[in-house]
């Protein structure tokens, strides 16, 4: 009897202990659903917290700040100052002696290319022009004699027509000797040769020489590359955020390559569009002569922005996560279970230039700037309990 007792006792032990535990579990659980919801841009703190974060509140002022952007870019130069040397009919490459880096000016010979084609076309504008002498004579004397009805109208507009011909032929023939580069009117049955000069558009430096003696050419081959180095110009790549921050006039200094000595240039222009990667090109003329600049070379840039009155936190008050940047407020203070509470909210910002220790930043729409205590110091702090979820927060 008493071990069936025994059973007994340790079965009722059992069940009230199963039953001590739901009761539990159900208190736990309304515990749970009576735990404070806290908004996701909200921190809160105790007052030893707030001590252990070294939190400290300051307020957003107004500053004149002249902020400098870091861009890189690269030496370019205008179209009118770099040229490109063909010849329009091909040939034969005659001679040349000219090296890249060779110094030319407008007009100089930069090599002679010879063809059997340039004589046949002074042969054809010569023949072409005394015939149109002959025909220039034929036709007044065709007036005279249409004018005083000797002969016919038929007769007339034939040789009008056969005159107006040969003009045309002469004129085209001009223009094709004037483009490989012989005058037409100082060629004569004593001059006529197999061999034109090819001529440097632009004063400037022999920037490439694709060709050698007796290499043969063609209209599409590009001879010689020259280049005006004495207007360079920089071309800057901005990102999109950045594209408001700088205007006509502003001074850059800048560094090619990783030399030491700095230069100075002039923004002239700003791109008018968005590119596909969300970058902005800004232009700027090189200030003096830099005599170690090429077109091409890459530059690092500084660009200093002009003083505005803006609003400004200290950099230290300025967090980024996911890409965006924050600044923590002071919302309000609280009690909670008896203890003292601060809730500190995060709002999204837009970062201007920095300064002097200063940060520019573009604030929400309808923001109370004179009354908002922003978190000067300890920021990342808040930012590292938002993060961890509570790990500082209570």
């Amino acid at each position: 009897m008493t071990k069936y007792k025994f059973k007994v006792l340790v079965f009722v032990a059992t069940f009230s202990m199963a039953l001590i535990s739901c009761t539990g579990n159900k208190k736990s659980g309304a515990v749970v659903k009576e735990t404070e919801q806290i908004p996701e841009d909200i921190v809160e703190l105790r007052d030893d917290q707030i001590k252990l974060a070294g939190i400290e509140t300051g307020t957003i002022e107004m500053r004149a700040m002249s902020g400098s952007l870091k861009v890189s870019g690269t030496v370019s130069v205008a179209p009118q100052d770099l040229a490109t040397v063909c010849i329009p009919m091909g040939g034969f490459i005659k001679s040349t002696n000219l090296m890249p880096g060779n110094a030319v000016r407008k007009g100089q010979t930069l090599a002679i290319v010879e063809n059997q084609e340039f004589i046949d076309i002074q042969q054809n504008y010569l023949e072409a022009k005394n015939k149109l002498e002959l025909a220039k004579a034929e036709y007044n004397r065709q007036s005279e004699l249409y004018r005083n009805d000797i002969a016919s109208q038929k007769n007339m507009q034939q040789v009008a027509s056969g005159y107006k011909s040969l003009k045309v032929q002469v004129k085209a023939l001009e223009q094709k000797l004037s483009l490989i580069g012989i005058n037409p009117f100082k060629l004569n049955e004593d001059n006529i040769s197999r061999s034109v000069a090819v001529t440097s558009p632009i004063t400037g430096y022999v920037k490439a020489v694709n060709i050698s003696i007796g290499k043969s050419v063609s209209a599409s081959d590009v001879l010689f590359e020259i280049v005006n180095s004495n207007k360079l110009f920089l071309e800057l790549t901005l990102f999109e955020k950045d594209a408001d921050k700088v205007a006509y006039g502003e001074k850059i200094r800048f560094y090619i390559n990783n030399e030491t000595e700095q230069h100075e240039a002039a923004i002239y222009q700003t791109g008018k569009s968005i590119n596909n990667d969300k970058t902005y090109k800004v232009y700027a003329n090189v200030l003096g002569h830099c005599k170690n600049m090429l077109p091409g070379m890459y530059v690092n840039a500084v660009i200093q922005a002009k003083s505005n009155q803006v609003t400004s936190v200290p950099s230290a008050a300025v967090v980024s996560f996911e890409d965006k940047d924050y600044i923590f407020v002071q919302d309000k203070n609280k009690v909670e279970n008896g203890k003292a509470m601060t809730e500190y909210r995060m709002i999204q910002i837009h970062k201007g230039v920095t300064g002097d220790g200063f940060t520019e930043v573009d604030l929400p729409e309808g923001f109370n700037t004179k009354a908002a205590k922003v978190i000067i110091q300890g920021a990342y702090n808040l930012l590292s309990a938002k993060k961890n979820a509570g790990e500082m927060s209570c």
